[in-house]
């Protein structure tokens, strides 16, 4: 069975948004509109598709961004630069057969060459050993937690260091060789970078 990881496409959106929201209470629900803000937004929304059909997505944003929830806010007021990982679904047929781990492994080669940090994270109020061991076992390590104003929810927020970021960063700097083997930041609609302070 093939596995590959590749950008979202518009069309796919509906089959992305009853993933989420069958994915129960580990992730937020979502309504078309927010995951269309998403799709024109994020910095990188790729699904995971076996054998034709759509068994994961996964959603981040470079701190950079002007992402209004208020985990990505709890992780900027602490650290300048990172990449988030808002969210990760994979169908429940599909569990345990690798899915998450290849989106990790994706998203981990995308933000190692762009940012010094990974973050994310896990809730804690809903059996989350399982989600917690998966995250350590990816070298993710707790460095706070934080309740959500508009839940309630409580949260573990993980950070994971990309050991290879200030190789990538000395040798160089802002401009990436034009391989392609990189994968290319999603052409987004809305600004990424706001002008001014941060939200």
């Amino acid at each position: 069975m093939s596995l590959v990881v590749r950008d979202v496409r518009e069309h796919e959106l509906d089959s992305v948004l009853a993933l989420n929201n069958a994915a129960g209470p580990a992730i937020l629900p979502l309504d078309a509109a927010r995951l269309r803000h998403f799709f024109d937004t994020a910095e990188y929304f790729r699904v995971a598709e076996r054998d034709g059909a759509i068994a994961g997505f996964l959603v981040g944003f470079g701190s950079h961004a002007g992402h209004d929830s208020s985990n990505f806010r709890w992780f900027r007021e602490r650290w300048p630069s990172f990449f988030y990982i808002d969210r990760i679904a994979v169908a429940s047929r599909r569990r345990g057969g690798g899915v998450g781990r290849a989106l990790y492994a994706d998203v981990q080669s995308y933000a190692e060459l762009r940012y010094p940090q990974l973050a994310c994270e896990v809730f804690l109020d809903n059996g989350s050993d399982p989600a917690l061991l998966f995250h350590g076992s990816f070298g993710f390590r707790e460095v706070g937690q934080h309740v959500m104003p508009d839940t309630g929810l409580r949260a573990a927020m993980l950070m994971k260091e990309m050991c290879s970021y200030p190789w990538v960063r000395d040798t160089y700097g802002g401009s990436l060789p034009d391989e392609p083997w990189l994968i290319a930041p999603r052409p987004v609609r809305q600004a990424q970078r706001p002008t001014g302070t941060c939200a």
